[in-house]
C-alpha cells in the first residue's frame, strides 16, 4: 500500500494555490498552498507541462466532442485549440505559481491545471505507477481548455473542458475553480485508462454506475489531501462520521460536494426495474464505498487505543438506531478531546486504505463484464492479500446492505436524462 505523501522527491515539486472547496461557498473562501510532482521549472506558461496544458482561447463557441463539418466529411471537433488565446499564466521566477492573484484572469487557468495534476499525483500514488492517457493513440497531453459559454465541464479524447454557471443570478461561477469538478472529470480519465471502454461501445448500466461512482470517489479522496478539509471533517464532527453518515445527516455539516453524494442511502434493489440516470444510479455503490471507509476509520481509532473495544461493539449495536446519536455522540466529544491528532491520523490511515484498496481493485476490473458485485469481490480479493482478510466483515457487510450481490441494475429505460455519460463526448472515440 503506496501513501501519496510519503513519495520521496528528488528536488521541490511546483506550487500553486487553490481552493479545496468552491470559493462561492463562502465570502473570502481560502487558498491552500499545494505541491504537485512536477519540478520547479519543468512547467512554463499556460500552465504548460508534459502531461497537459492549459489554454483559455479568444472566439471559441463551439466545446470540443461536437460533431462538425470537415474535408472528408462530418467528424469529432477535438484539440488542439490553434486560434488566438488569452494572455496564459506564468510562472514566478521560481517556477511556481503562487504569486497570481485570484482577481486575475490567469487564475482560473492556472487553478484548473494544478487541481488537474494534483489529482492525478494523489491517485498515481494510490497505483503506485504512472496512469497512461486513455487517448494516447493520438494525444500526448490533455488539453485543459476553458469555454464559458458551457454549461458543463466534461473529458473526453484529448481534452478537458470546463465552462460554468449562472444559475446564481447574473454571478458567472466557473466550474475551473470548483475542485470537486475538475477532480470528477479526472477520475472518469482514470477509469478509461484503467478499466477501458467497452469493446462494443455499449455495457451494462452497473458499468456507467460505476463510472460516476469511481469519479466520485477519485475527487472524494484527493479533496482530503487538503489539510484544511480534514481539520474542518473532524472538528464539525468531532471525529464521529459514522453518526452523520447513517442518520443522513453528513451532508448539514459539509461543503464538500463529494461527501455529500457519498452519504446517501440508495440500494440497488431500487434501480432492479430499470435505469435512466447512471449519476442516480451510481449512490448505492458510492455509498457502499463511504460506509466502508467510515468502518475502516472506526477500526484505525480502535487500534489506536482512541475508542475502546466496548465502545466499537457498542456502535455496532446501536447501528440504524434513533438512539445512536444521542449516546454515541457524547463519547465521540470526550474522546476526541482527548487526542484530536489521533483522529486525523486513524483519518488518514482510513483515507489511503480506501485509496490503494480501490486502486488494487480497479486494475482486477474488465469493462465488459463490470458489476458492483465484481466490485465488491476484488476489494475481498485485495484485502486478502494486504491484511489477510481483516476487512471482509465489513465490506461484505455494507454492500449487502445495498442489496449488492442479491440484484442487479436492470435495464437502460427509454429516454436517458441529457446528461447521461452513456451517450456523451466522454463515451466517444473518433474513428
Amino acid at each position: 500500500m503506496t501513501n501519496p505523501e510519503q513519495i520521496e522527491q528528488e528536488e521541490p515539486g511546483t506550487r500553486f494555490l487553490l481552493y479545496p472547496q468552491s470559493p462561492f461557498l463562502e465570502p473570502d473562501a481560502p487558498l491552500e498552498l499545494v505541491e504537485i510532482s512536477a519540478p520547479q521549472g519543468s512547467i512554463g506558461p499556460g500552465p504548460s507541462g508534459p502531461r497537459m496544458y492549459t489554454v483559455n482561447p479568444v472566439g471559441k463557441s463551439t466545446p470540443y466532442g461536437a460533431i462538425v463539418p470537415g474535408p472528408g466529411g462530418p467528424g469529432m471537433y477535438l484539440p488542439p485549440w490553434d486560434g488566438y488565446i488569452q494572455p496564459p499564466a506564468m510562472p514566478d521566477e521560481f517556477g511556481n505559481f503562487i504569486h497570481i492573484d485570484p482577481t486575475d484572469p490567469a487564475f482560473e487557468a492556472a487553478h484548473l491545471f494544478g487541481s488537474a495534476h494534483f489529482t492525478m499525483d494523489v491517485w498515481q500514488g494510490y497505483f503506485d505507477r504512472p496512469i497512461p492517457w486513455h487517448f494516447a493513440r493520438d494525444f500526448d497531453r490533455l488539453e485543459l481548455s476553458l469555454l464559458p459559454s458551457l454549461d458543463n465541464a466534461h473529458i473526453g479524447w484529448g481534452f478537458l473542458e470546463t465552462g460554468g454557471t449562472h444559475e446564481h443570478g447574473n454571478e458567472y461561477r466557473p466550474y475551473s475553480l470548483n475542485f470537486d469538478v475538475v477532480a470528477h472529470e479526472i477520475g472518469h480519465a482514470i477509469v478509461y485508462s484503467v478499466i477501458g471502454m467497452p469493446t462494443d461501445g455499449d455495457a451494462g448500466g452497473e458499468y456507467y454506475g460505476f463510472h460516476e461512482s469511481a469519479a466520485d470517489l477519485v475527487a472524494l479522496l484527493a479533496s482530503l489531501h487538503f489539510g484544511s478539509v480534514i481539520d474542518a471533517l473532524l472538528e464539525n464532527t468531532r471525529g464521529n462520521l459514522y453518526t452523520f453518515n447513517r442518520l443522513s445527516r453528513f451532508a448539514e455539516l459539509s461543503d464538500n460536494a463529494q461527501i455529500r453524494i457519498a452519504a446517501n442511502d440508495r440500494p440497488l434493489s431500487d434501480f432492479a426495474a430499470g435505469w435512466s440516470s447512471e449519476h442516480d444510479l451510481s449512490e448505492p455503490l458510492t455509498g457502499a464505498m463511504f460506509d466502508v471507509f467510515v468502518d475502516i476509520y472506526h477500526e484505525r481509532l480502535l487500534v489506536h487505543g482512541l475508542i475502546t473495544a466496548e465502545e466499537e461493539d457498542l456502535s455496532d449495536q446501536l447501528e440504524g438506531s434513533p438512539d445512536y446519536s444521542r449516546v454515541m455522540q457524547g463519547i465521540f466529544d470526550k474522546r476526541y478531546a482527548e487526542n484530536p491528532e489521533g483522529f486525523r491520523i486513524a483519518l488518514l490511515e482510513a483515507r489511503d486504505f480506501l485509496g490503494s484498496y480501490l486502486a488494487d481493485a480497479w486494475e482486477m476490473l474488465d469493462a465488459d463484464m463490470l458489476s458492483y458485485f465484481g466490485v465488491e469481490k476484488a476489494l475481498l480479493a485485495v484485502d486478502q492479500e494486504v491484511t489477510g482478510g481483516a476487512f471482509r466483515r465489513i465490506i461484505e457487510g455494507n454492500f449487502r446492505m445495498r442489496d449488492i450481490g442479491l440484484t442487479t441494475a436492470g435495464p437502460r429505460l427509454p429516454d436517458p436524462n441529457e446528461d447521461s455519460h452513456s451517450n456523451s463526448v466522454r463515451t466517444q472515440v473518433p474513428d
